[in-house]
């Protein structure tokens, strides 16, 4: 009796085997699919992201045809301010709501690199707020026109650049990193490359037919790398 019931359960299990079996794969293939779909999304987005370029390595400044069109005037450079006094310990230039001294350097060698590149045709506008304003001022060389509008970070801020860049004429805006990463986030670029340094200058174009096109970021540190022949 014993054994013909131990021959009955094995066979019993032996039928439910093929069974147990076509679940786990029909689950294995599940997964496979479920992990090949993200993968696909995943390279698919990098292929189509709006990245932000370093123009100072890899010859990255001649590729991306700046010059070019600086020349033509359809460059629009927004330009993060210098280093914030109340969030730093480094010696405030003057007033708490402004920039440090360490700030107003690096401002200087933005302003040098700019005018290397011709500040002939380009209008200066900065955010109306202190640390922009003495930012804007350390890059010119000049005092330099505010206009509210560049202070305003918002998902209008785009379109407010588009329409105030004029044909021919290249635009330097000094703003802040909110406007910028709302810019940023319009064009595509992923919430880990939208983040910018204190002075770090980004390059647009738009051309004629109003598009703008990302070529890539430069921060000050990094202009006297740039040799007389990438910049001109």
């Amino acid at each position: 009796m014993h054994d013909r019931s131990s021959t009955v359960a094995k066979a019993w299990i032996q039928d439910l085997r093929p069974v147990g079996r076509l679940p786990a794969f029909k689950q294995l293939h599940l997964v496979l699919a479920v992990v090949l779909v993200a993968l696909v999304a995943v390279v698919g987005w990098f292929l189509t992201a709006t990245h932000v370029v370093d123009l100072s390595v890899h010859n990255n400044l001649v590729k991306s045809g700046l010059h070019d069109s600086w020349l033509q005037g359809d460059v629009v450079v927004m330009v993060r301010h210098a280093e914030r006094c109340d969030r730093s310990r480094n010696l405030c230039l003057d007033s708490a709501d402004g920039i440090t001294v360490e700030g107003s350097k690096a401002a200087l060698a933005v302003g040098a690199g700019l005018r290397d590149m011709g500040l002939e045709h380009a209008t200066l506008i900065a955010s109306p707020l202190t640390r922009t304003r003495q930012t804007a001022d350390f890059i010119a060389g000049h005092t330099v026109v505010t206009e509210q509008w560049v202070s305003e970070c918002n998902q209008d801020f785009k379109d407010a650049v588009v329409a105030h860049k004029s044909r021919g004429e290249n635009l330097v805006l000094i703003t802040h990193s909110g406007c910028i990463d709302h810019f940023a986030r319009q064009m595509g670029v992923a919430a880990g490359e939208r983040s910018s340094a204190y002075t770090e200058a980004f390059f647009i174009t738009i051309g004629d037919s109003g598009k703008p096109r990302l070529l890539g970021s430069l921060v000050a540190g990094r202009w006297n790398a740039l040799s007389g022949e990438q910049i001109n």
